[in-house]
């Protein structure tokens, strides 16, 4: 008979075999290593993540903006002598200073000129004794024609002779009125009253050759020309009160003069003239800027909530046809109940999602909710399991 120790060793050797028949069966199960992987699950085709999403049109938009620009003179005017080739002996302005209308500005050497002067009077004077010796003798022969007293050739010269001495003394009048006016022009006048801007004369200088002696700004008026973007300048209107602010940090009232027609190519900016008060600390050539409040104008706008930034800068979402989203560069301008202005972005009409951005990403497929719906809740929602 065998011993107990035996039958248990047996026992031992029936359970690991069927230890080891199980493992095989279960390797068998497994399927075959053919070098090939599992293929991952597919994404669900279902619909994406609700979103709400706005769409980018023209809203009336009003706000303000600010704008900096050069202080200039409203009309400047043009100091130079009528007269060429005279000594400027004295000068009678400087920068900075107040000249009233008709105000001496320079006086030219006149020496020259007043001996002229005299010679072209004592020309004229005998002109004028000329004129009358040749209209006696004319006179003398009046009546003798076809009476053979005197030769018709004879009166006939002494007749073109009178008018011959007339005009001679009329050309001596008109030189010596040409020499007057002259010795008018000695003293260079300011043609309007003002502040002097600028002198460019000097005691000693010739004058004449197109040289200008003074600009002056025409009764100190002094306007800002602001460049305003292009955007904005449809809800600029002359007349319109702006608030203009010195690099002092003072603070005065402007209003719009005019709006000049052109804008410029390169900056997309028109330039706006805004009339100041007199000032004596506004000079031409500083820096200003001008606050336009109230501005109301049509323009191309989406909700802040709808701009993205990062690195790149600012930019928005954009929804196309197959509900993918987009990240589109834009632009931002004024701000106004909610709404920013797009300078440069997508077109008008399209769709843009708002806010919630930093669910979603490049690509990503959405169930885009117009602005205002409710969106309706899934079949079971909130059924309680059984």
């Amino acid at each position: 008979m065998r011993g107990a120790s035996d039958m248990l060793a047996d026992k031992t050797i029936r359970a690991l075999a069927g230890v080891g028949l199980t493992l095989m069966l279960l390797s068998g199960c497994g399927g075959k290593d053919d070098g090939k992987t599992a293929a991952a699950p597919k994404a669900s085709t279902g619909p994406g993540r609700a979103v709400t999403v706005g769409v980018i049109q023209r809203r009336p938009l009003q706000g303000g903006v600010t704008a900096s620009g050069l202080l200039v003179a409203r009309e400047e005017a043009a100091v130079s002598a009528e007269v060429a080739g005279f000594r400027v002996s004295r000068v009678l302005a400087d920068v900075g200073q107040s000249v009233a209308e008709g105000q001496v500005l320079v006086e030219l050497d006149d020496s020259l000129l007043k001996s002229q002067i005299d010679q072209q009077t004592a020309m004229v004077s005998q002109a004028e004794v000329a004129a009358r010796q040749a209209a006696a003798s004319a006179q003398r022969v009046s009546g003798l024609d076809n009476s053979g007293a005197i030769a018709k050739e004879q009166i006939d010269q002494r007749r073109f002779q009178a008018e011959s001495s007339q005009a001679a003394l009329a050309a001596q009048r008109a030189g010596l009125r040409d020499l007057q006016v002259r010795a008018g022009k000695m003293q260079v006048k300011s043609p309007v009253a003002g502040v002097v801007l600028e002198k460019t004369v000097r005691q000693g200088d010739q004058s004449g050759g197109g040289q200008t002696m003074f600009r002056i700004a025409r009764g100190n008026l002094i306007e800002l020309s602001a460049e305003v973007p292009e955007s904005a300048l449809r809800g600029v209107q002359p007349g319109a009160s702006v608030t203009v602010t010195l690099p002092s940090g003072q603070s005065m009232q402007g209003r719009v003069r005019i709006i000049e027609p052109v804008v410029q190519q390169q900056t997309h900016q028109g330039l706006v003239r805004i009339i100041l008060p007199v000032r004596p600390d506004l000079r031409p050539g500083g820096s200003a800027t001008a606050q336009f409040t109230d501005l109301r104008s049509d323009v191309l706008s989406i909700k802040e909530t709808a701009l993205r930034y990062d690195a790149d800068g600012v930019s928005v979402f954009v929804v196309d046809a197959n509900n993918r989203v987009h990240a589109v560069p834009v632009e931002a301008g004024r701000r106004a109940g909610g709404y920013v202005e797009l300078t440069k972005g997508p077109p008008e009409g399209s769709r843009v999602l708002l806010g919630a951005t930093s669910f979603v990403l490049e690509g990503d497929v959405v169930n885009p909710v117009p602005d205002g719906a409710t969106v309706a809740p899934k079949a079971g929602a909130g059924a309680k399991a059984k």
